[in-house]
């Protein structure tokens, strides 16, 4: 084993480099045959500590290579995002040449041509570089068994990213058919830091105890040292709202670009990425030609000239979203601005670890605050990096729509036997606690389309031959399946392409579906006329109009994570106290001394209620400070326990800090101390009913029936709309709710409403730590400070931007008096 380690360090050498610890200490552990987990930062040399001794290991079993090359697939790189890095290609090819392997390195994604595809069917590159989606689309093909007959090593690349959503269990039913027909297969993740890193090493590598007993977690001990900069406005608003997006700091953007090779400014949304683009073009057209825009719905084309763009430098900035979180990898870019709070530790800390990949320098991260209270995440952000501090990632457990369709896949390629399947996915960390019976429901449902669904032959999707083989035998079937594989469930896209022809990107249906021919909107950087919409595709043309409508798309809030909360209410509690100043805190001073005019702020025994009265009505706020999922449900919560007291009506608004009950008659804060309302005591019955847990689980649904294959959503250039999509699961939701309750994908619908969209745990947690803090109950006379995102975040619902800007910029003269 020395003898083939010194070939590596000797290559490096002839590189100018020196192999860290963390990489020697994972070409040991590999050669060795162990499996494992290696804890490394972004752009630290992950790539070369595990496909280094895939190589070596080749040579060692293959004497005579260079020669005698083997046929065959050795190794699949699995990657999260389709935005696949090329220099993880690149990189992984020079190694292969430099010593004369033969060995060829291969990409297959949803981009991959159908040639391209062809062209790898009849011969396979030795190293793969794929999604989870493409290696189903493997598993899915006739001969699959043959095709991984020379697989020895499978490394998951950002698996934090995978772990805890339904793509990571789609990955751990992948692997764990590779295992079975792979002997020597090793399994290695590689993931950046997370809080719970010993248990994603239990999810990946299963519950199969030769795999655990001989695996190892490898942490590198290079730590990438990060700086966080606050961009910290002259003039501080004491009512703050979320609205302008940060661009009133856009001036203070401009000189970090000009005095940086590269700078990578980084949006939460695709709406933000696109305003700010326009926008520092229209103050700036000096810009023009040096600054570009990178977002997941812009035509791959252009998303690798930008890559290739910010590799060679030539490029002053690059206004991002997260599709350049992971997956692309560049050269260093040297500096990265955070507009917005990201919501998560990690995700900063990512986004950090983009700029210096230089050894013993500095990331170097500014943040700059679309309101003034992002300034408190902004010092929260700076102790959690200092700290090291980090979220957990909860693996999923009993995903059953992940499971039949992973079953139809199997039908459709060679067929399965469900004894040895069973066997096999009793071995994965989400599915060890399936019972018997729910795994012959499994069965039947692919096979009879379950109990209330036989009489319909379109259900019957799978056939189950004498011999026990469970096989799919309808063309039709298969050809619909191998469309649907994929756990990414979003709305329907539509094409937008040039009347001429061009592409330029995809926008989801809903947002288009606003817009009529003639109207103008704002889409990858260009002011676009709508000429006609036909088949799924916005044809438009240029315009010189100016225009309001800047592209948005669904799922532009995000909420904060339990350790990100967490921060945050001991950042305040440190103001409460005087405790601690740090530049954010000290640049707030004057909206915490008028949040002390009015109200308080909540030290960390203290839970604050304020109460006020206005032209709309009696105002309630209540701060938790925990994230506005957590906010959504406590808000109905308390609503609904308040209206079993007495009759009344509440409209209801929420953020990340708090959540208001606007009401026409006054709340008695005192009956509801009183009464015990925040108690965890009957949560579970409470919130179905305060909900309408029914209806957020007829919306959940949707993605259940489309994920397990009772709703195709068409093929290509016919796709099914999103409303028809909705209609057509919530027939089927009713049908399960009436004549089948213990369906397992109905009841899946509720426990995924409940455990993520709702949040359940986090929500008990915090109600009980507000029944064991003081509440404070504030009479206020005016609105407060804290209060005003809230406030204005309502308003936003009923009225215009121009009109919100307008009505916001008169409450804060009149409360400024």
């Amino acid at each position: 084993m020395k003898a083939l380690i010194d070939i590596a360090e000797n290559w490096f050498q002839r590189q100018g480099w020196k192999p860290f610890p963390f990489q020697k200490k994972t070409w040991k552990a590999f050669l060795q045959g162990k499996h494992g987990l290696l804890n490394a930062a972004t752009g630290s040399g992950k790539t070369y500590a595990l496909w280094i001794p895939i190589v070596l290991n080749y040579t060692r079993e293959n004497p005579e290579y260079k020669v005698n090359k083997t046929k065959g697939i050795k190794a699949i790189w699995i990657t999260p995002l389709r935005a696949l890095s090329v220099e993880i290609q690149q990189a992984a090819q020079r190694f292969a040449d430099d010593l004369e392997t033969g060995l060829t390195v291969g990409i297959r994604t949803g981009d991959t041509s159908q040639s391209e595809r062809a062209r790898q069917k009849r011969n396979m590159p030795d190293l793969l570089i794929t999604t989870p989606e493409s290696l189903m689309l493997l598993l899915a093909s006739k001969g699959y068994e043959k095709m991984f007959t020379t697989l020895t090593a499978v490394v998951v690349d950002e698996w934090h990213e995978l772990l805890g959503s339904k793509r990571g269990v789609q990955l751990e039913l992948g692997l764990s058919r590779l295992k079975a027909i792979c002997p020597k297969l090793r399994i290695w993740g590689i993931s950046a830091t997370i809080g719970n890193l010993e248990q994603a090493q239990d999810v990946l590598l299963g519950k199969d105890d030769s795999f655990r007993a001989n695996s190892v977690l490898i942490r590198s001990s290079k730590k990438n040292k990060i700086v966080v900069r606050s961009i910290i406005p002259k003039k501080m608003e004491n009512f703050p709202w979320r609205g302008h997006l940060g661009l009133h700091l856009l001036d203070a953007v401009i000189p970090i670009i000009k005095k940086s090779k590269t700078t990578l400014i980084y949006t939460n949304t695709r709406g933000q990425c696109e305003i700010w683009f326009q926008k520092i073009l229209e103050k700036y057209p000096e810009f023009a030609g040096e600054i570009a825009m990178h977002h997941g719905s812009i035509a791959k084309d252009t998303r690798l000239w930008v890559e290739q763009a910010i590799r060679n430098e030539s490029l002053s900035a690059v206004v991002a979203t997260s599709s350049l979180d992971l997956g692309v990898d560049f050269a260093p870019v040297e500096t990265i601005i955070q507009i917005g709070g990201p919501k998560g530790i990690a995700k900063f800390v990512q986004r950090a670890g983009r700029s210096n990949h230089r050894p013993d320098e500095a990331s170097v991260i500014y943040f700059l605050p679309t309101h003034a209270l992002e300034l408190i995440e902004a010092s929260a952000l700076k102790r959690a990096v200092k700290h090291e501090i980090m979220e957990d990632r909860i693996p999923y457990l009993l995903a059953f729509d992940v499971l039949i369709q992973y079953l139809v896949t199997l039908a459709v390629s060679d067929g399965f036997y469900p004894k040895k399947i069973y066997s096999e996915i009793k071995q994965t960390f989400c599915f060890q606690d399936i019972t018997e019976e729910q795994w012959r429901w499994c069965l039947n449902f692919i096979t009879i389309g379950s109990q209330s669904l036989q009489a319909y032959d379109e259900y019957k999707r799978v056939e189950v031959k004498p011999n026990g083989l469970f096989k799919v035998e309808s063309r039709r079937t298969a050809m619909m399946h191998r469309l649907s594989i994929g756990t990414i469930v979003s709305d329907t896209m539509l094409t937008v392409k040039f009347v001429g022809g061009g592409f330029i990107g995809t926008i989801e249906e809903w947002f288009i579906g606003k817009l009529k021919p003639g109207d103008t909107f704002v889409f990858a950087g260009r002011t676009l006329e709508l000429v006609r919409l036909r088949q799924m595709v916005a044809q438009v043309r240029r315009s010189v109009k100016k225009s309001a409508n800047i592209v948005s798309f669904m799922g532009g809030r995000m909420t904060l994570s339990s350790q990100m909360s967490e921060i945050l209410r001991e950042e305040l509690q440190s103001e409460a106290e005087h405790k601690k100043k740090t530049p954010e805190l000290k640049a707030l001073s004057s909206l915490f001394e008028r949040q002390e005019m009015e109200s308080i702020v909540p030290g960390e025994h203290e839970f604050l209620i304020e109460t006020f009265k206005t032209r709309e009505g009696h105002h309630s706020l209540f701060y938790p400070f925990e994230g506005r999922y957590v906010h959504e449900a406590m808000s109905s919560l308390i609503a609904y326990r308040l209206s079993l007291l007495h009759p009344i009506t509440f409209s209801i608004a929420y953020n990340d800090y708090g959540f208001e009950l606007l009401s026409d008659q006054p709340l008695d804060i005192q009956q509801l101390i009183d009464n015990n309302l925040f108690s965890s005591e009957y949560l579970f019955d409470d919130l179905q009913k305060s909900l309408n847990a029914t209806e957020l689980a007829r919306r959940k649904f949707r993605d259940i029936a489309v994920i397990s294959g009772l709703v195709f959503q068409g093929y290509p250039n016919r796709i099914v709309k999103t409303k028809h999509l909705q209609s057509n699961s919530q027939l089927l939701f009713d049908v399960f709710r009436d004549y089948e309750p213990e369906n397992l994908l109905y009841l899946q619908s509720f426990r995924e409403t409940f455990e993520h969209q709702l949040e359940e745990g986090r929500l008990r947690i915090a109600l009980n730590r507000i029944m064991k803090q003081e509440i404070i109950w504030k009479k206020c006379k005016k609105p407060t400070p804290f209060s005003f995102p809230i406030i204005t975040d309502r308003l936003r619902e009923k009225l215009s931007s121009e009109k919100l800007k307008d009505r916001i910029s008169r409450m804060k003269l009149q409360l400024e008096k």
